[in-house]
């Protein structure tokens, strides 16, 4: 059983930044697709972006291109999601997922991840 945990989350102004991780102690992520959805009070859980484990081929929501990055540490058995220019519609707890042997062709498909954190708030507001 793979245990994924976030941090990172918080309060921010519209406009600042924050940079989300995953981490797992247990096993090494470096076979896993890493997925970041979110999912804000009365919607559904939607992808943001994903990094997969072959050849860290990145995918992003279209909500989110150009001002979320996906990245990913092996070596350190982590995952990081650094979001800048944050909008108030960009509040919702962020999940981190892993998919083992992802190639993040279906990467939007919450079914397709065999792990999940606890998932994470994160705030925009002034």
């Amino acid at each position: 059983q793979l245990r994924l945990v976030e941090s990172g989350g918080g309060l921010v102004q519209p406009g600042g930044s924050l940079r989300l991780s995953c981490t797992t102690s247990q096993y090494t992520l470096e076979y896993y697709a890493i997925g970041w959805f979110r999912q804000a009070p009365g919607k559904e859980r939607e992808g943001v972006s994903c990094i997969s484990s072959i050849d860290g081929t990145t995918y992003y929501a279209d909500s989110v291109k150009g001002r979320f990055t996906i990245s990913r540490d092996n070596a350190k058995n982590s995952a990081y999601l650094q979001m800048n220019s944050l909008k108030s519609e960009d509040t919702a707890i962020y999940y981190c997922a892993a998919d083992l042997w992802g190639d993040g062709s279906k990467w939007i498909d919450v079914r397709e991840y065999d792990y999940w954190g606890q998932g994470i708030q994160v705030t925009v507001s002034s």
